[in-house]
């Protein structure tokens, strides 16, 4: 009965949007009242309001419905959801202070001249309107009013030109800084969540082991990752678009002929050029170059965006004036300063022993100068054709819209897995052929679909919560979150585009002459929506066009994970593999001959761990030989067992839910009344049929599969075994040569306990007892801080045992004290001369061997390792078999 209320929610939903009924009150609506009538239904007809949910009751659905209501209401204050309104802002006051209309302008008469040019210089104007406002309404408007007119006025065909307005308008979906890249991050965020805690079930269930492994983990992702991960996709696809154009006017000249440029390409036009697209792309690098360089979060760059496009609509409304520039140049001249005193002085003013307070003064003198310069430019904006109010008024709206929609689909995702809509949905997809590129497929079609009829922030909100679990905990493909968040964005483009609700068709229509009808936009966006799904499948073959991007932004930025995060495990062994198979001799010859160089008067704690460095470096490549002949054999054998396995653990995951069922079902049987025999019947036939369905499931797993799992279980064992034993080998080794370079490093230390050691020599010499156990007491504080002295603290500690006694043995302190005294100067002396002869020749083995052996201990990657282990782990790889 779930089901039919399932199905209840989503024709409620439909017809109200079908309707015309508000967005942000169609989606909670729906879900409040499928909720309602299921509880009241189930407790008329079956005296529990709970019968008709799959999973608990109206209560809980509704109280988790109003938690996520108000968890989103929160996250508009804390989250990264605060970029949107920003961004909205920016993207208005780049449009309504004509800075877009100067870009068409300008740039249409640069490349006039060539086939196509003018429809090319509009893509290129769509592409940088796209990194600066992200507000495609706002793009198609501006460049419906600027561009087509003067297409059409320069002969070109009326279904080219509206393609090419209306495509190059919804770059701002996916080129960043894009609104709907925020909301899917953050969609995703919680998504990747619910991936995690599903992988980590099931591996549970399939190994018996609680705790799954750090590199099967699901990664989340942020809004500032699918900014990078967007960049060159959203790239590509202005690249699909101007091959396009161009290769169409060489075919077809008469349908965008080249226009000429009537005035003279002398310096005035290229002057004019460059103030024109030179502040554009210094707003773009600001806001994006802050994030790529780890400089801003992607709220700071939303407000860094919002401030500079300000300053720009600042001079724009004031064009032709003395004063024009004056409050940008007074922001620039102070920004310069500051920089500059930021970075040769102590600015913190906490800081008392360190600040520097002359350098705090001047600085704060061009702060103020800094913030002159941007309230003169927001009062400009304010004064000159009202624009500030009308941004801001539209911002208010817009961002209003977007986060009343977000709350609202917050309930009714809550409705939707209340009936058991989420395990439907698993169910379908998991049950598809061909694992996870089915079902990423069929997912993609239906968004594609969706988009027909459905705006993006729906789709967005509705659909990627339920769908993005179920894709991310696959392992089968093992995606990045980011690469599945912009391949949503690019597919979701295209929801602008498709007739016969693509919105940004109704921005053009209400904007274009009468000479361009409905049916000429439609004619003109069917190319590029072909276009866009070529880009999608580009995207989708080449997941390193996304996923490379964020990594190594991430891997060379100061808060870069140690080598020693599971997550980069797999590829720094093959990039040090990869060393090990070319220089073995070099790295074999370089331990050797440092194993000669092994003082001859070290103590006999200090001699093993040498000893035991050179046995672990020395055995590393026998180990290494040993793993990569497990891995060829592994990889062999999985090449004819990988489908046997899937489809084996497909079924074994199909019975586990069925005895799910069963084991519901018996608990009804048990709460039902001894009267109730028919009830009781028809539930122990359910079981009984389910039992039968369980049976022929099991009959579908081949004969040859416990002894092929078997064969399997072996070689993965044996895999995980020598992996491990190696990284513990080459951990050691390197830790040893550690410990080596602290005990020398803590010579001096060592050496400044030389007259407290004569003290104590005296007091005992003269049996003065008492003095003597204090200065041993004082000097086992000391030891504490210099490392490879436990042994002479052991010595110290029978010393102190022999003389802390009511009649002392004189003959064993004699002897006692002399192993003292002459095991701490050989500390002394073997750590001395370490310090000159051995100390330099360690610092040059250490060269050889800390980026092979030693890498995993390294504190960071070095850039050359980064950009590896970023191009390495771009890639998906199947991780299936571990489940």
């Amino acid at each position: 009965m779930e089901h039919l209320f399932l199905a209840l929610l989503v024709i409620i939903m439909i017809g109200a949007l079908a309707s015309g009924f508000p967005v942000a009150f169609a989606l909670p609506g729906s879900a409040i009242i499928s909720i309602g009538l299921a509880a009241f239904f189930g407790y008329l007809f079956a005296g529990d309001s709970s019968a008709y949910f799959a999973v608990d009751g109206p209560k809980e659905w509704l109280t988790a419905g109003i938690t996520n209501f108000r968890s989103n209401y929160w996250d508009v204050e804390t989250d990264t959801l605060i970029a949107i309104p920003l961004f909205i802002f920016m993207g208005i006051m780049l449009q309504k202070s004509k800075i877009a209309e100067d870009l068409l302008v300008t740039m249409g008469q640069l490349f006039g001249p060539i086939p196509g040019g003018l429809g090319i210089s509009v893509i290129f104007v769509g592409a940088l309107l796209a990194a600066t406002t992200g507000i495609v309404g706002a793009t198609v408007i501006a460049m419906g009013l600027i561009s087509l007119p003067t297409m059409l006025n320069n002969k070109y065909d009326k279904s080219l030109a509206s393609g090419i307005v209306c495509s190059s308008g919804t770059l701002g979906q996916i080129i960043p800084p894009s609104i709907v890249l925020i909301i899917i991050a953050d969609q995703l965020a919680s998504a990747a969540d619910v991936a995690n805690t599903m992988r980590q079930t099931d591996y549970k269930i399939l190994t018996g082991e609680f705790n799954m492994p750090g590199e099967f983990r699901v990664g989340s992702t942020s809004a500032g990752d699918m900014f990078l991960g967007a960049l060159l996709p959203g790239l590509v696809l202005v690249g699909l678009y101007m091959i396009y154009v161009f290769v169409y006017a060489r075919l077809n000249p008469k349908a965008a002929p080249p226009v000429p440029f009537k005035g003279n390409f002398d310096s005035k036009f290229w002057i004019k050029v460059l103030i024109v697209i030179i502040p554009p792309l210094a707003l773009i690098f600001a806001v994006l170059g802050s994030i790529l360089l780890g400089i801003a979060t992607v709220n700071q760059a939303g407000s860094i965006g919002a401030i500079g496009a300000t300053m720009m609509a600042g001079y724009r409304l004031h064009k032709g004036k003395k004063d024009a520039y004056y409050p940008i140049i007074i922001a620039i001249l102070s920004v310069i300063p500051i920089y500059i005193l930021s970075k040769n002085y102590n600015l913190n003013i906490k800081a008392v022993e360190t600040r520097d307070l002359t350098a705090i003064f001047i600085t704060g003198f061009f702060t103020i100068t800094f913030l002159i310069g941007i309230v003169w430019s927001f009062w400009r904006a304010y004064k000159i054709e009202n624009v500030l109010r009308e941004v801001v008024t539209e911002t208010c709206v817009t961002t209003s819209m977007v986060f009343i929609i977000l709350l609202g689909a917050a309930m009714l995702t809550s409705g939707f897995r209340a009936f058991g809509g989420e395990e439907l949905v698993r169910d379908f997809l998991q049950d598809l052929p061909g694992g996870f590129w089915t079902q990423f497929v069929v997912v993609m079609a239906v968004i594609f679909l969706l988009g027909f009829f459905l705006d993006f922030i729906e789709i967005a909100v509705v659909v990627v919560p339920i769908i993005a679990p179920i894709l991310l905990a696959e392992p089968g493909a093992n995606v990045s979150a980011i690469w599945l968040g912009v391949m949503i964005g690019v597919n979701l483009q295209t929801s602008f585009l498709t007739p016969p609700f693509g919105f940004a068709l109704f921005y053009l229509k209400g904007v274009a002459s009468k000479l361009v009808t409905t049916l000429n936009i439609w004619k003109g966006v069917v190319p590029f929506i072909i276009l866009q799904l070529i880009g999608l499948g580009i995207v989708g073959f080449y997941p390193s066009l996304v996923n490379y991007l964020p990594a190594r932004t991430y891997l060379t930025s100061n808060v870069a994970p140690p080598p020693m995060n599971p997550k980069l495990q797999y590829c720094l062994q093959e990039y040090k593999f990869a060393i090990y198979n070319t220089e073995e001799q070099r790295i074999t010859n370089a331990i050797k001959d440092m194993q000669k160089l092994t003082p001859a008067n070290l103590p006999m704690d200090k001699l093993d761990i040498f000893e035991e460095h050179f046995d672990n470096a020395l055995g590393t490549f026998a180990i290494v030989k040993k793993l990569q002949k497990t891995e060829q054999e592994y990889e062999l054998f999985t090449k004819d067992y990988r489908d046997l396995h899937f489809n084996v653990r497909k079924i074994e995951k199909k019975i586990r839910k069925i005895d799910q069922k069963i084991k519901k079902i018996k608990a009804e049987i048990r709460n039902l009344d001894d009267d109730k025999l028919s009830d009781k019947n028809k539930l122990e036939l359910k079981i009984e049929n389910y039992e039968l369905e369980i049976k022929e499931l099991q009959n579908k797993v081949p004969e040859s599969w416990k002894a092929k799992n078997g064969e399997f279980e072996i070689l993965h064992k044996a895999k995980n075994t020598r992996t491990k034993r190696y990284r513990k080998n080459v951990d050691e080794a390197y830790e040893t040569l550690d410990q080596i370079v602290m005990f020398i490093n803590d010579n001096e230390k060592l050496k400044e306990l030389s007259s407290e050691i004569k003290e104590l020599k005296y007091n005992i010499d003269n049996r003065n007892y008492e003095n003597a156990i204090s200065i041993i007491d004082n000097l086992f504080e000391k030891l504490g801080e210099i490392s490879g002295t436990e042994e002479f603290a052991n010595k110290l500690d029978d010393l102190i045992s022999v003389i802390d006694n009511d009649e002392v043995d004189e003959q064993k302190l004699s002897e006692v004290s002399l192993e003292t005294f002459d095991l701490f100067n050989l500390e002394v002396s073997w750590r001395d001369d370490a310090n000159k002869n051995l100390m330099p020749e360690l610092i040059k083995y250490n060269d050889v061997i800390k980026h092979n052996i030693g890498l995993r201990l390294q504190n960071r990657l070095t850039k050359e390792q980064a950009k590896f282990v970023a191009r390495c782990n771009s890639v998906h790889r199947d991780i299936s078999l571990n489940f």
